[in-house]
């Protein structure tokens, strides 16, 4: 295969020492790319930015630095993209000897910039309204939270002493704030609401330590009043009353975390006491009360640090992660049924443990994230999957007892992380295109330059190369369009001459190797979850089976950017699979029963929800959040209301203030510890597989653990 006329070279006349790349809009080809150089000058900084801007995908740029009054702009905020099409755009500039800041806004997509000067300096990057991007909030240097519901043109002050930010829905704000003028007091912040951008302000909950969003719910970890101790509460109508969570409490030198969340179910860290690098995984009911034990020896580090906890968006149900061993190993698990169990990935066909093996038999993939890349090994990517490539997968990783720390591969999933094929020899930078219709790769090679590109029309099993330039150039990245929809792909690097270093992109577009629109014959019927096709029930996954069309391999044809992945859902019969075990009940060992705790048989189940005390009358099982099932064996519970009031004293009623208002918050009464029994694999069987919409995961693309603009989730300290 030949690509003709593919290439575009761009030289940026610029000696700066970094670049920010932004894509503007979806399908709009406009790239903004923000090169900063600065230098430390005693006790101020000295910099230069440059902004450069591109409409065709990054084939050519146009130097636009007279739109910020060339500004030096503050790198670490980056480049602040609207939500949605917007096409806004807000750039933060470092004035020098001024008590506040300017900022650069567009709206058109970075055609103009228009600068505003600030009555503070930012502590933060600027974050928009989700539902209106004209509204933006922000924190200061001196912790004063700033609004403006004009895009910039006009701020004002809403609160003093503000520790945390976060947008909620419906043009909800939430914050942490303190009492006595200083965030350091952890434990003893309040946690505060507004919904007309600060007019009133409501208390919706005290003595917090921190707090996080992740889909409908609310967290706040609060102080129990015992010691250092400190619980979850949860509430899913934006405050008003709260729940305790049922799960361990932790002391000051643990935290908790919301890896995944969506508007039916939590993933929750719970860390070990001492500094073990391990905890536990939680999955909550829909209600994120009840929690099952999901994983024990859940590798993540110190608070803020490295998990490898990795969302398969390709394939509904998935989650990648790894367990610190026995002997301190560390091994990747895979869960196919959303936390509820955990398996060793399998080994790839006609593949060898590598010689770190200690036993030979016990072999299996292990795959690099976010632990690795922190550990400094020669790791350049996280996994990578997209939501319109389905099945696809593609890691660096490597066949053994345990994670090696020699040079990894690249290795290639078709079907959601069932079976591997190794893909490519040794690290490399890779994007997937055209929604998993072509795959590239760049070999990743620090200190040798490089001119060629690997692509690859089968989901990875053979690779062609092309060379992009006679002159190497020194690789930094690749950059595709976020969406993986693009057929165009960016190699970045740099050239040395005798005096300097020089900034180089090459854009090159797949549209001239896939020439032909693919058509209906090119597509094949593929069941998701399938591994065992005589069973009946064969890919039923959370009550349902997906059929999928997919490309053949052998079709070498454009999907297109308005493609859209086809599915075809059929009910499956329920079965105990399909649900959790109630309150008061566990799940023996190999089993899909439920039986009650044997300390809480007889006795009457009672407890708090809502503000009111409320009795259960259960068989053992609660249906699993989102699970479709049908017909089948479907066990009866029901709650009676006992018409009694019951509060927490934990969270005490509390008064807004600006607004007057009485909040009563909730504490489960009788705080039932499930238990569960360990399976062959040594992982819990808690059955608490349970959404249908794809979970968000606070990710970065470094792996770490922050809240970001696509991403409610926060860590919980």
């Amino acid at each position: 295969l030949s690509i003709v006329r593919c290439c575009l070279f761009y030289t940026f006349n610029d000696l700066s020492g970094s670049v920010s790349l932004a894509w503007v809009g979806d399908g709009t080809g406009v790239i903004l790319a923000l090169t900063t150089f600065q230098v430390p000058f005693f006790m101020i900084r000295l910099g230069q930015s440059k902004l450069y801007r591109s409409e065709n995908y990054g084939k050519s740029f146009q130097d636009v630095t007279n739109l910020i009054n060339n500004t030096f702009i503050r790198s670490e905020f980056g480049i602040a993209i609207g939500p949605e099409n917007s096409g806004k755009v807000i750039l933060t500039g470092d004035v020098s000897g001024g008590h506040g800041s300017r900022i650069f806004v567009s709206d058109d997509f970075g055609k103009s910039f228009t600068h505003r000067d600030l009555p503070f300096t930012p502590l933060m990057q600027i974050t928009y309204n989700p539902d209106d991007s004209k509204v933006l909030v922000v924190l200061s240097n001196n912790n004063e939270m700033w609004l403006s519901e004009d895009f910039g043109s006009n701020w004002k002050k809403v609160q003093d002493t503000v520790c945390l930010v976060k947008w909620g829905r419906k043009n909800t704000i939430f914050f942490s704030a303190s009492l006595n003028g200083s965030c350091s007091d952890r434990g003893m912040l309040e946690l505060r609401r507004t919904t007309d951008y600060g007019k009133t302000i409501k208390t919706v909950a005290n003595k917090i330590y921190s707090f996080g969003l992740g889909g409908r719910f609310l967290f706040a970890s609060v102080m129990t009043g015992k010691g250092t101790l400190r619980m979850i509460h949860v509430s899913v109508d934006q405050g008003e009353t709260w729940n305790m969570a049922q799960l361990p409490p932790v002391g000051h030198e643990q935290f908790y975390s919301i890896l995944a969340a969506n508007d039916e179910m939590v993933f929750m860290h719970v860390d070990e006491p001492g500094d073990t690098g391990f905890g536990t995984i939680y999955v909550s009911d829909d209600r994120g009360t009840v929690y099952s034990k999901s994983l024990e020896r859940h590798l993540y580090t110190t608070t803020g640090g490295d998990t490898d906890f990795t969302n398969v968006t390709s394939l509904r149900g998935v989650f990648i992660t790894s367990v610190l061993a026995e002997g301190d190993s560390v091994q990747s698990v895979v869960s196919f049924d959303q936390g509820g169990e955990w398996v060793p990935l399998r080994k790839p066909a006609n593949s060898k443990c590598d010689a770190t093996a200690k036993d030979p038999e016990k072999c299996s993939l292990h795959l690099h994230a976010a632990y690795s890349t922190s550990m400094r090994l020669n790791v350049p990517m996280l996994p990578l999957s997209e939501p319109n490539a389905v099945g696809l997968i593609l890691a660096h990783g490597s066949v053994g007892d345990a994670i090696s720390v020699m040079r990894p591969d690249v290795y290639v999933s078709d079907d959601g992380g069932y079976t591997w094929i190794k893909a490519l020899d040794g690290p490399h930078h890779y994007a997937i295109l055209d929604s998993g219709g072509l795959l590239v790769a760049v070999e990743h090679s620090p200190t040798q330059p490089v001119n060629r590109i690997k692509f690859s029309t089968d989901e990875g099993q053979c690779w062609g190369v092309y060379n992009f330039t006679d002159d190497p150039i020194y690789f930094t990245g690749l950059a595709s369009e976020p969406g993986a929809r693009s057929m165009n792909v960016s190699i970045w690097g740099y050239r040395d001459s005798l005096l300097s270093q020089y900034w180089i992109s090459i854009t090159i577009d797949f549209r001239d190797l896939l020439t032909r629109d693919c058509e209906d014959r090119d597509y094949v019927q593929w069941l998701a979850h399938s591994d065992d096709i005589s069973d009946p029930n064969d890919g039923c996954m959370l009550g349902y089976k997906e059929k999928f069309l997919r490309l053949r391999k052998d079709s070498v044809c454009w999907n297109g950017r308005d493609y859209e992945v086809n599915t075809q859902p059929t009910p499956c019969p329920c079965t105990l699979d399909d649900f959790l075990c109630d309150f008061g009940y566990y799940r023996q060992e190999n089993s899909s029963e439920c039986v009650e705790q044997p300390d809480l048989k007889g006795k009457v189940l009672e407890f708090c929800l809502h503000g009111k005390e409320e009795q259960l009358q259960t068989s053992g099982y609660r249906k699993i959040p989102g699970d479709k099932c049908e017909g089948g064996r479907m066990p009866e519970r029901k709650e009676i209301d006992l018409s009694k009031r019951c509060v927490s004293d934990l969270l005490c009623c509390i008064q807004s203030s600006k607004s007057v208002s009485i909040v009563i918050t909730i504490i489960i009464v009788m705080f039932l510890v499930h238990r569960y029994s360990v399976l062959q694999q040594h992982v819990e069987d808690n059955a608490a597989e349970g959404i249908d919409d794809p979970l968000e995961t606070n990710h970065t693309q470094n792996g770490k653990i922050e809240f970001h603009d696509d991403s409610d989730e926060d860590l919980l300290e």
